[in-house]
């Protein structure tokens, strides 16, 4: 009895279980069914959507052509202006200006001081030229000849301040000091601070030399302060030792895709306008032409610049064409500010700083030892002095050739003081590098005591050998970041907020322009020169990482942090689209992102118009995207689990835009709709640079 009881429980469980079995299979055909058809729709008006994306996203090509016309419009600007000054692009005029700049001689330091701001707004000019150009417009004969002008304006600036050091210390003896029989001088600039001390008196006690009311100074031994020498220290508030980085250029397969697509281009345009018009044009183009170089230089862009037929069709299909165009230039040039490089680009010897991990900060610190000239004499009314053929030279400390065993008591090494420029953050203690003048790399060693005063913000080191010396920093100390968000301020005007470990950084972006908004550095408020101040943002960005701020990850960056790596297309559709919604939607950072693929990127959205007043617990909708289908999740910021479900009552989508249509009021896709095309051009800049969903 109590057996045949037992089997029929058994049965009952096993009835419930198929029954069980059975429903969830029914549930689960049901929801595969609804998502097969959710896909088929999505599917069915894929085209339609993505159309009416292409349509949206005719506004990066056209702030591109903006920024093309503004290039032009400069020059000419400069052209009329006949200000004196060189348009440095031109190879001819800027050849002239560094010829004329070297015949100038016995420049006093005040007046070389003063030529720098014009060298240096010219090597700023030319180093913006090869940034803000697209890379496919950039001929490498150009770029050959910018980074040649660049380096010989760094080297003649340089030179000068030699002469000038020298013209000063030939006259030591009629500038001394009362008290203590040396002369000093101390010059303060925006761009150099400079400190020449020259030891006339030769009192072997007078060894701790601190420059008026500074702490900046030395500790020289006893032989230095016995001997004919001058201690100078040329502190340049910019970098002219570190080499050039070069500049970011397409692979020769990335190159040939988009010359096929221009070549191709090209040829429909041709076929729609006449011979004889282009002939015409060519004609009045040659009379017209005010700077050849130049229009040759804006590369690809000249092809379709050359004909302007009269008809009215071909008038359009020029135009759709050159947009078209221009379409595939800025897509391939935006996928290539996202490349990761697979290995670092060189070798590194021992103690050599890795400046795709290290930055150097608050420019270059230049230290020497110089013989000291002949002095002036007056003789019968005149001064008389003897000039040294070879010019300002240098004395070698330690020597070269030391018989003596005792070397190291002898010439021990120069104990330095330096101030750390007030511009600049550093988040952790700087380390310091000297320059190798023979290898041309930045070394950690021959360096020795290194103390910081964070409070003074003085740092204090042994140096074996008078040298350039500069500080640096680690490149990614501020990545991968702890999470982000942007949202609308105004029409066409966005906050984007970063925050990292160390800070958190507040950037507004409108029309064509960036502004550091505010910076917290361990939760308490950082004041900063560039709060406030509007910047195209490629000018921007360089201003942000001098001043020790990087968020701005390179080709190597992966190789020294932890990423959460997605695939580069399917971010620079990303962040395109985010963009275009940026002035009505708000998205920011999930922790979901981690957790799914590199294929696919989760980030949370909400609409956000200006009229409403702030929430305090804003309802976000938690998206995931593809490249080529977005999707509303199930789960939330605060769920256990990753899951991709499908939020109920949501479709899938081929866009952002399409997407947030579907829950967004029109007054926001409206708002949307009006964007202005600089605007979204500069958000989408900012997002590419930061590359906030793989560096989160």
């Amino acid at each position: 009895m109590h057996q045949h009881g037992s089997q029929s429980k058994k049965e009952e469980a096993r009835v419930k279980y198929e029954k069980e079995e059975m429903e969830r299979l029914e549930i689960q055909r049901i929801e595969n069914e609804k998502l097969q058809k959710l896909e088929a729709k999505d599917l069915e008006r894929r085209n339609e959507e993505l159309e009416e994306l292409y349509l949206l996203e005719a506004c990066f090509p056209e702030a591109e052509k903006l920024k093309r016309d503004n290039r032009f419009l400069s020059q000419w600007k400069h052209y009329i202006e006949c200000d004196g000054s060189p348009d440095p692009s031109i190879a001819q005029e800027i050849n002239t200006f560094i010829t004329l700049w070297k015949e100038e001689t016995n420049e006093t330091l005040e007046e070389v001081i003063e030529k720098s701001k014009l060298v240096l707004n010219l090597i700023e000019k030319l180093k913006l030229i090869l940034l803000e150009t697209p890379p496919y417009d950039l001929q490498g004969k150009n770029i050959i000849q910018y980074q040649e002008s660049v380096l010989e304006l760094q080297e003649l600036l340089h030179l000068k301040f030699n002469r000038a050091t020298e013209i000063l210390l030939r006259q030591a003896s009629t500038l001394a000091d009362l008290d203590s029989g040396n002369m000093e001088k101390v010059i303060q600039d925006e761009n150099v601070t400079l400190y020449i001390w020259a030891n006339l008196k030769k009192n072997p006690r007078h060894r701790s030399i601190r420059f008026s009311e500074t702490q900046t100074g030395f500790e020289i031994p006893r032989i230095l302060a016995t001997s004919d020498i001058a201690l100078r220290l040329l502190h340049t508030h910019y970098d002219h030792v570190t080499p050039l980085s070069p500049v970011l250029t397409p692979s020769q397969e990335h190159i040939s895709t988009v010359t096929d697509f221009v070549k191709e281009e090209v040829k429909s345009v041709q076929t729609a306008v006449s011979k004889d018009l282009q002939e015409e044009n060519k004609q009045e183009n040659e009379s017209n032409s005010v700077h050849e170089e130049e229009t040759k230089a804006e590369g690809q862009g000249d092809v379709e610049e050359q004909m302007c037929p009269v008809q009215e069709e071909p008038e359009a299909t020029k135009y759709e064409m050159e947009m078209k165009l221009l379409s595939e230039t800025v897509s391939a040039a935006q996928e290539l500010l996202l490349e990761n490089a697979s290995e670092k680009p060189y070798f590194l010897e021992e103690n050599e700083v890795d400046l795709c991990q290290f930055t150097t900060l608050g420019g270059v610190y230049h230290l020497d030892i110089l013989e000291l000239p002949p002095q002036c004499k007056p003789m019968k009314g005149w001064m008389i002095v003897e000039i040294l053929k070879e010019g300002l030279q240098k004395y070698t400390y330690p020597p070269e050739t030391t018989e003596d065993l005792e070397a190291e008591n002898v010439f021990p090494p120069i104990e330095v003081t330096l101030e750390v420029h007030e511009n600049v953050i550093f988040f952790e203690n700087p380390m310091v590098a000297r320059w190798d003048a023979e290898g041309k790399q930045w070394k950690t060693d021959g360096i020795s005591n290194v103390s910081y005063k964070s409070e003074e913000r003085l740092i204090t080191f042994n140096l074996e050998t008078f040298c350039p010396v500069t500080l640096i920093q680690d490149a990614h100390i501020n990545m991968p970041y702890q999470s982000w968000e942007l949202r609308p301020l105004d029409v066409n005007k966005v906050l984007l907020t970063i925050t990292t470990v160390f800070t958190e950084l507040q950037i507004q972006i409108k029309e064509n322009l960036c502004m550091l908004a505010s910076i917290k550095v361990n939760n308490k408020n950082h004041s900063s020169i560039l709060e406030e101040k509007w910047m195209t943002p490629v000018s921007f960005i360089i201003a942000l990482k001098k001043a020790g701020l990087n968020i701005f990850p390179t080709g190597h960056s992966h190789l020294y942090v932890v990423i959460n790596y997605k695939h580069p297309s399917v971010e620079v559709k990303a962040y395109r689209q985010m963009a275009l919604l940026s002035s009505a939607f708000a998205f920011c950072w999930s922790k979901w992102n981690t957790a799914c693929e590199s294929k696919k990127t989760v980030f949370q959205v909400r609409e956000h118009l200006l009229k409403e007043e702030p929430i305090r617990n804003p309802n976000w909708t938690l998206l995931m995207f593809s490249g080529d289908r977005a999707q509303s999740l199930k789960i939330n910021e605060s769920s256990d689990a990753f899951s991709e479900a499908l939020k109920e009552e949501t479709e899938f989508h081929s866009t952002l835009y399409h997407m947030v249509k579907d829950f967004a009021s029109q007054e926001a896709m409206r708002a949307v709709r009006r964007s202005n095309c600089q605007f979204v051009d500069s958000v989408c800049h900012m997002l590419l640079s930061t590359r906030l969903l793989s560096y989160s």
